[in-house]
């Protein structure tokens, strides 16, 4: 339908990850993925939800006064009107992120919103979907976030990070251990013994709130 989007919640909470971690963010969790990845936390996003007008998501969205206001899912840009959701948000005065798997065209996203992309490893089990064209509209504010399974996962990140020279395109290279599989501990050494530039990060609402919907 005409300006609307299928959403699944729409929350106020503390910012889980990248750079903006700990700060109380708004969510807006569109319905619907393409993607199945193996340690997805966010199933319930997949289908479902209820149809919303633009007009009315950036009211709600105002009802909480936020600064900081991210887009996620599912996979948001599966849905063509958030890209026009993105526009609005951004014109209302907000700091907006989108959290994007990758997978999907990125360059017609609004220049002002700090784009996540989600380079899929291969433990995620959707490799195969990264659209590697996406990093060319990286811009230097954006983020490109790894989820690392193992140590196989660990080291095809850093390849991609040499490969694209991901650490001079984008703020911040972020890596993120499998909540279930990858200790957080291994991962950091290996960070650190390897010197890389990267952020090296912890989903802060798992440990906060486990994967309850709605935070």
């Amino acid at each position: 339908m005409k300006d609307t989007l299928r959403i699944t919640e729409i929350f106020y909470s503390l910012q889980g990850e990248t750079r903006t971690l700990g700060l109380p963010t708004v969510f807006v969790r569109l319905t619907g993925c393409p993607l199945r990845c193996q340690y997805c936390d966010t199933a319930y996003a997949f289908s479902g939800g209820e149809l919303h007008s633009l007009d009315a998501i950036v009211a709600q969205v105002s009802t909480y006064q936020p600064r900081y206001v991210c887009v996620t899912g599912g996979e948001p840009l599966a849905q063509p009107n958030a890209l026009k959701l993105l526009t609005l948000l951004c014109d209302a005065g907000y700091e907006v992120s989108l959290e994007t798997s990758g997978a999907l065209d990125v360059s017609g996203v609004d220049p002002r919103v700090v784009k996540v992309l989600d380079l899929k490893t291969p433990g995620s089990a959707e490799m195969s979907r990264n659209l590697y064209s996406n990093i060319a509209h990286l811009l230097p504010h954006d983020q490109v976030k790894f989820v690392i399974c193992s140590r196989e996962d660990y080291d095809w990140a850093v390849s991609k990070l040499i490969e694209f020279d991901l650490a001079s395109r984008v703020q911040d290279v972020l890596f993120s251990p499998s909540f279930t599989e990858l200790d957080s501990r291994a991962l950091a050494d290996w960070i650190v013994a390897d010197n890389l530039p990267v952020r090296f990060q912890l989903q802060l609402h798992k440990i906060l709130w486990q994967d309850q919907a709605g935070h």
